[in-house]
């Protein structure tokens, strides 16, 4: 073969490669539309309209919430999983060792890493108290952020949104990378704010398949944020979600995401899902 065609094949394949290689690094760029900082290029929900984590979906609406009880006493028959005092019922997510929390002033304050209960959970109401930092500093996901993962799996958003934008379905009270809340009822930093959650685990058939997914009913506040609202599998960063098979029940996880959120006040009940008509 001619040298000189040999040479061209040879740059056209280099030119090639280098064109690879810059849409690679171009992948999951970070872009900022109306001062929301999201991504474009990650995958496309299922509905087909926006993009996981797209900085162009509407932001939920703002509802000042109306006086909602905090630290008011459990049910008879709850669990409680933090009681103020100690973390013996929580573990470190990761090493299965005592929880890395610290508690200060009745509140366990997240540090170090992700925690998780030694309790095995399943359909449940659970009620969970946080507090944002104050005063609220820096924007968007890198404000007050943790989150309250249901079966270590599916994570109901804690982030400060008050006064802060950030991609929709990233929000306070979302479902994280999937389902925005239907509002932003946020109380400022500082102010301790509640979360009331119905759960109802998702259900596999003999051979992994969703026989049903999980639902949830989310109150931030006093304000339904959720409607009974179905998962679309396990939430992570630029994913849409997707289920593996598991069982009926896993431990409830609280992130430590570089901000000391603060929690307290957290019990659970068991219920019964009744679908008589």
């Amino acid at each position: 073969m001619n040298t000189k065609i040999i040479a061209c094949i040879i740059l056209l394949a280099t030119l090639a490669a280098s064109t690879t290689r810059a849409q690679d690094k171009s992948k999951n760029v970070e872009i900022v539309i109306d001062g929301v900082a999201g991504f474009q290029d990650t995958p496309m929900q299922p509905d087909g309209k926006w993009h996981v984590h797209d900085p162009a979906r509407p932001q939920p609406p703002v509802v000042t919430p109306g006086t909602f009880s905090t630290q008011a006493t459990q049910p008879s028959d709850a669990i409680v999983l933090f009681d103020g005092k100690s973390l013996s019922n929580w573990r470190d997510k990761k090493t299965g060792g005592p929880a890395p929390w610290t508690i200060d002033n009745g509140a366990m304050v997240a540090a170090k890493g992700d925690i998780q209960t030694t309790n095995e959970l399943g359909d449940m109401q659970l009620h969970v108290e946080f507090c944002e930092p104050e005063p609220g500093q820096h924007a968007g996901q890198d404000r007050g952020n943790s989150g309250v993962f249901l079966m270590g799996q599916y994570e109901i958003q804690v982030l400060d949104c008050y006064n802060n934008k950030t991609y929709a379905d990233g929000a306070t009270a979302g479902i994280y990378g999937q389902h925005p809340p239907l509002a932003n009822a946020c109380r400022p930093p500082g102010e301790w704010q509640t979360y009331d959650i119905i759960f109802n685990v998702p259900h596999f058939g003999a051979n992994g398949e969703v026989l049903s997914p999980g639902y949830v009913t989310v109150f931030h506040n006093g304000v339904v944020v959720q409607n009974h609202q179905a998962i679309r599998g396990a939430t992570n960063w630029k994913s849409p979600g997707k289920y593996s098979p598991h069982g009926p029940t896993g431990p409830l996880s609280l992130q430590f995401h570089n901000h000391p959120v603060r929690f307290r006040n957290i019990w659970v009940r068991p219920v019964p899902v009744v679908n008589e008509p």
